[in-house]
């Protein structure tokens, strides 16, 4: 594929792009060659003075964002050096400075790579290794190893002094803009790469045409923005059209709904599980929301008619990807058919292979493909031949297509556990639990859940001697919260005498899932 002239200084993005025979084939939109998303969501705001971002008892409009965003732009390249293609990590949770820095880096021509503030300093140092990082910037709460980094504190002082002006680089829209990471069944994490036009193609499809806010519209929820679904809902997709967003910097139901309440939240994105915990905690006087987005994981039809029951609100299912950036497939108002994650959203195509490659008549079960203007790009990593093959984006999901269109989810085809919207990856947790001087050997998997639709499941051998109790499973949880993020923590320990394996070793995962 041809690429347009890089704006780049630092090549390094742009030159671990997996090769052009291995990228899916691309429905692009119609974006000119030279393209800063940065400048298109918030430069080119049609009302400065709007409300933008909701934040800690705080609201900025759109002008207050772009002062901010521009002074920061200035400490970044004025006072740290950085060039255009550096890789920026940035560490806190969901509040407007973070956004601030999202916009300053991409303003500057950098590459963002946002992290959930809840890794590890070891998991940020993998991050650090595949990304090769320049700077870090870090909500003081969370300051890190990674060095050079910035504290949050620092960034806003130097920040005071800079003019709120900045001359915008000038990136190609096939510059990358963002990193996310991704977990990967083998437990090392995979860098998705994504262009300045890749963050406005997913605005421009699913939010556009399935979602159709307005600037009217007030949006809240709880994925972090390190996640593609929450920069999605909370940043581009309300950006797009000059709306307003609630940035809560804990996203439990606790707190989203009272949040709901006090804003007259309109547009919600949240996971099935959120969903579930938060309808017995309905206020008598009901809700402004008008959209409910469901998506990180299957969205159970008991849900769906529940919510519905209660609210009167169809909840408008989707499936995305990281590797693909936001949904590519849902369905609204009177085209949603509970119980089917919907149909393809303008823009994209989708299809279930069989095993040898080809579309299988509806109602067969296969691979979930996919094709559209986003695609998967992994930084450096030979599975992006897994990924992408033959043109397809193949998301390791096993689904059925119907005759009118509409595709239903039958199960993840690979060992990634689902749990409450965030994808864990087995050998993480089993690295985790490997640590421990008592555990010899150790197999993860997911076991199903009526609130968390699955929740991670280890199953240890102890070493001989030490014996497996209430106690010794709660000593291993603890030692896995201090080795991983919290949300990767097996909820359920399990002590056996052996795992089981095949004649050549290999565990079989199977069997334990089916205990």
């Amino acid at each position: 594929m041809d690429l347009s002239p890089s704006s780049h200084v630092d090549t390094f993005a742009r030159d671990h792009l997996p090769p052009a025979d291995q990228w899916p084939e691309l429905l692009l939109l119609d974006y000119p060659d030279r393209l800063n998303c940065a400048v298109e969501l918030l430069d080119l705001a049609q009302d400065l003075s709007a409300p933008c971002l909701i934040s800690n008892g705080e609201t900025w409009s759109y002008g207050d964002l772009l002062a901010h965003a521009n002074q920061i732009a200035r400490v970044l390249t004025e006072d740290h050096g950085l060039v255009s293609g550096n890789r920026v990590l940035l560490r806190a949770p969901n509040n407007a400075w973070l956004v601030a820095c999202w916009f300053a880096v991409l303003k500057a021509g950098g590459v963002v790579v946002t992290t959930m503030p809840l890794l590890r300093d070891h998991e940020l140092e993998v991050i650090d290794e595949i990304a090769s990082i320049n700077l870090s910037l870090v909500d003081d709460r969370f300051a890190c190893q990674l060095q050079p980094q910035v504290t949050f504190s620092e960034l806003r002082k130097a920040a005071e002094s800079k003019p709120a002006t900045f001359s915008n680089v000038d990136t190609a829209a096939d510059d990358v803009a963002l990193l996310a990471f991704t977990s990967g069944t083998t437990g090392r994490p995979k860098a998705t790469m994504h262009f300045h036009r890749d963050v406005l193609a997913n605005a421009d499809t699913f939010s556009a045409q399935v979602l159709r806010p307005d600037a009217t519209d007030v949006f809240a929820g709880s994925p972090p923005l390190g996640f593609t679904f929450g920069l999605g809902g909370l940043v581009v997709f309300p950006m797009r059209v000059g709306a307003s967003s609630v940035l809560l910097e804990k996203g439990t139901p606790d707190i989203l709904l009272p949040a709901l309440v006090e804003h007259n939240v309109t547009v919600l994105f949240t996971a099935p599980t959120a969903y579930r915990a938060m309808l017995p905690l309905l206020p008598p006087e009901g809700l402004r929301l008008r959209r409910c987005v469901s998506a990180g994981e299957p969205l159970p039809r008991s849900t769906w008619d529940a919510w519905l029951a209660a609210t009167g609100i169809r909840l408008i299912d989707g499936i995305g990807a990281t590797e693909l950036l936001h949904i590519f497939i849902s369905a609204a108002d009177d085209d949603i058919r509970p119980g089917s994650t919907g149909k393809p959203v303008p823009g994209y195509v989708a299809t279930v292979l069989g095993d040898d490659g080809q579309p299988v008549p509806p109602g067969v079960i296969g691979r979930l493909a996919v094709k559209g203007p986003t695609g998967c790009r992994y930084l450096a990593d030979e599975r992006q031949q897994v990924y992408v093959q033959d043109g397809w984006n193949l998301t390791g999901d096993t689904y059925a297509q119907d005759e009118d269109g509409y595709f239903w989810y039958q199960a993840r085809s690979d060992d990634m556990i689902i749990s409450a919207g965030f994808n864990i990856a087995p050998p993480e947790v089993e690295w985790a639990l490997l640590k421990h001087p008592e555990v010899v050997e150790c197999a993860v998997v997911g076991q199903p859940d009526a609130e968390r639709t699955m929740v991670v499941a280890a199953y240890v051998v102890l070493a001989a001697g030490v014996t497996g109790d209430e106690g010794k499973a709660a000593e291993l949880q603890e030692h896995c919260r201090r080795e991983i993020a919290p949300y990767k923590m097996p909820r359920v320990v399990e002590f056996v005498a052996a795992l089981p394996r095949t004649s050549t070793g290999k565990v079989q995962r199977y069997m334990l899932r089916n205990t």
